[in-house]
C-alpha cells in the first residue's frame, strides 16, 4: 500500500509540474502577444486607432500561425535571391546578377556580401558598356561605376573588417575612376587586416600615380620578401627598378 501512495503521489507531482509548464508557456505566449499588440498600436497615432490593443490581440492570436508563415517565407525569398546572383555571376552573367541582388537587398538590406557583390559585378559592368551603334553613351559606364562605388562603400560601412570591398574599392580608384589618393586608406586598411600580395601591388601602383616613389619602392620591398613566388617576385623587382630609376635619373 505505500508503495501504491508513493506512485500515486509521484504521479500527482509529475502531473503538477506539467501544468504548471503548460500554464507559465501559456501565460508567456500571451504577454510575448500582449507586448507585441502593444507595440504596434504605440506607432498608431494617438496609441489607438487604427486598432485598439485588444483588437490586435485578438488579430495576434488569429493569424499568428500565418505571420509566422510570412516571415520565414519572406526570408526564404532574401535567400533565395542570394544564392541566385552566386550563380548568376559564377556564370558571368552580371546584368542578371545585378537585377537579383537588388531584390536580395529589399529583403536583407544589412548583408554586407550581398554590397560587395553589387560593386563587383557593377565593376565588371562598367568595363563592358560598349557603344554599339552610337546608342549608347560613356553615362551607362559612369552608371555602373558609380553603382559599383556605392556598393563598395555600404559594404564597408555595414562590415568594417570586410576586406573584399576594401580590395575592390582601391582597384576601382585606382585602375578604373583615376583616383589613385582616395585609394590608398582603404588599401592601407586592407592589408592591416589581412596582409595580400595583390592588394601590395594596387598600393604601390597607387603610390607611384601620385609619384610618391619612395613609397612606393618601400612597397615593392615589402611584395619580394612577403611573397613565395617566384614570378611575383620578379615582377616586384623590376617594378622597383624602374621607380628608382624615376628617383635618380
Amino acid at each position: 500500500m505505500r508503495v501504491r501512495k508513493e506512485v500515486v503521489g509521484g504521479l500527482f507531482v509529475i502531473a503538477l509540474i506539467i501544468t504548471l509548464v503548460v500554464v507559465f508557456v501559456g501565460h508567456n505566449r500571451n504577454k510575448n502577444r500582449d507586448t507585441l499588440a502593444g507595440q504596434i498600436a504605440a506607432l498608431s497615432p494617438g496609441n489607438g486607432p487604427p486598432e485598439t490593443i485588444e483588437g490586435l490581440r485578438t488579430a495576434i492570436r488569429a493569424y499568428e500561425a500565418k505571420i509566422e508563415m510570412q516571415v520565414k517565407d519572406t526570408a526564404q525569398t532574401g535567400v533565395y535571391c542570394k544564392i541566385l546572383a552566386y550563380r548568376l555571376q559564377d556564370r558571368g552573367l552580371h546584368s542578371e546578377a545585378l537585377d537579383a541582388l537588388e531584390k536580395a537587398i529589399y529583403y536583407t538590406p544589412t548583408d554586407a556580401a550581398l554590397h560587395y557583390m553589387v560593386g563587383a559585378s557593377a565593376g565588371i559592368m562598367a568595363k563592358s558598356a560598349l557603344n554599339f551603334g552610337g546608342t549608347r553613351t560613356n553615362m551607362d559606364r559612369d552608371k555602373y561605376f558609380a553603382l559599383a562605388e556605392e556598393g563598395y562603400l555600404r559594404a564597408i560601412s555595414l562590415d568594417e573588417r570586410y576586406v573584399r570591398p576594401m580590395y575592390g574599392l582601391g582597384v576601382l580608384y585606382t585602375f578604373e575612376l583615376g583616383r589613385p589618393r582616395e585609394a590608398i586608406p582603404y588599401l592601407l586598411r586592407c592589408l592591416d587586416i589581412s596582409p595580400d600580395t595583390d592588394t601590395l601591388f594596387v598600393l604601390a601602383r597607387s603610390y607611384y600615380m601620385i609619384e610618391a616613389y619612395r613609397e612606393a619602392v618601400a612597397v615593392y620591398d615589402r611584395i619580394i620578401k612577403f611573397t613565395k613566388d617566384t614570378a611575383k617576385q620578379n615582377e616586384a623587382q623590376t617594378n622597383r627598378q624602374m621607380v628608382m630609376d624615376l628617383i635618380y635619373g
